[in-house]
C-alpha cells in the first residue's frame, strides 16, 4: 500500500517520533535515515559541539539532542525548528525552543556568536547560499557557522525532494546536500571564510564572517 501524501511537518513528527525516513528526489540523492539518527547521540557530536563558541542558535533543532548537549555544558542556546513535535520534543528535555522559521525574524538576531546546522540542515531551502547569507544577519560580528557536510566528492545537489516515514509522504519541499568539496565556494558565495574538519565519520564547516 502506498504512503498517503501529507505536510513536511506532520512526516518530520513521525522521524522525530522515532520511525526510519527515506529522503529522495531527482537531483538529491537518495538518503536512508535510521529512526534514532536525531533523537539520541550520534558519534562526534561532542566534536561538533566544541566548535562552538559563545551563545549558540540550533537551527532546525529537531528534537533538541544537541540543543540538550549545548545547555549542559552551560551555554546559552535557542533551538528554533518549523515542526510543533521537534518544538515539543526539545522543551521536553528541558532547553529552549521556540516554532520559527530561520527566514522570520529571530530572538537576539544580530548576537549569535555561534548558528548550528547540524544533521545536512545546510540544505534548508535549497538554496544553501541564501541561507548562509540570512544566518550572516543574525550572527554578530565574527560569528560563526558550524555545519555538518557530506563527504568529498559529494559536490552540491539541490532540488525538489520527498521525506517518507510513518506510512505518509511530504509535498515536495526544496532541499540541498553539500560536500564538503563544494562548501568553500558555497561559503565564498556568502561571505564567508571556510574550513572543514574530518571529524570520524563526519565532515563539520566552519564559516566565519567578517569581524566589524
Amino acid at each position: 500500500m502506498s504512503d498517503v501524501e501529507a505536510s513536511v511537518e506532520a512526516v518530520f513528527a513521525n522521524v522525530f517520533r522515532g520511525h526510519p525516513c527515506v529522503i529522495a528526489g531527482p537531483d538529491v540523492t537518495r538518503l536512508d535515515v535510521p529512526a534514532d539518527a536525531w533523537t539520541g547521540t550520534l558519534d562526534g557530536d561532542a566534536a561538533v559541539l566544541d566548535l562552538c563558541t559563545g551563545p549558540t542558535l540550533d537551527v532546525g533543532c529537531g528534537p533538541g539532542r544537541m540543543t540538550q548537549l549545548l545547555a549542559e555544558r552551560g551555554e546559552i542556546v535557542l533551538g528554533i525548528d518549523v515542526v510543533p513535535e521537534a518544538i515539543w520534543q526539545t522543551r521536553d528535555r528541558g532547553v529552549s525552543a521556540i516554532l520559527r522559521n530561520v527566514f522570520e525574524r529571530v530572538p537576539a538576531e544580530g548576537r549569535w556568536e555561534t548558528v548550528l546546522l547540524a544533521d545536512g540542515n545546510l540544505g534548508i531551502g535549497g538554496d544553501p547560499v541564501r541561507l548562509l547569507r540570512r544566518i550572516a544577519q543574525l550572527l554578530a560580528p565574527g560569528g560563526r557557522v558550524v555545519a555538518d557536510v557530506a563527504p568529498p566528492g559529494t559536490g552540491l545537489h539541490s532540488g525538489s525532494v520527498r521525506l517518507s516515514a510513518g506510512g505518509l509522504t511530504s509535498e515536495p519541499f526544496p532541499w540541498s546536500v553539500v560536500g564538503a568539496d563544494a562548501m568553500p565556494s558555497v561559503a565564498t558565495a556568502a561571505g564567508f571564510a571556510a574550513e572543514t574538519h574530518d571529524i570520524g565519520d563526519r565532515w563539520v564547516g566552519v564559516l566565519v564572517g567578517a569581524a566589524a
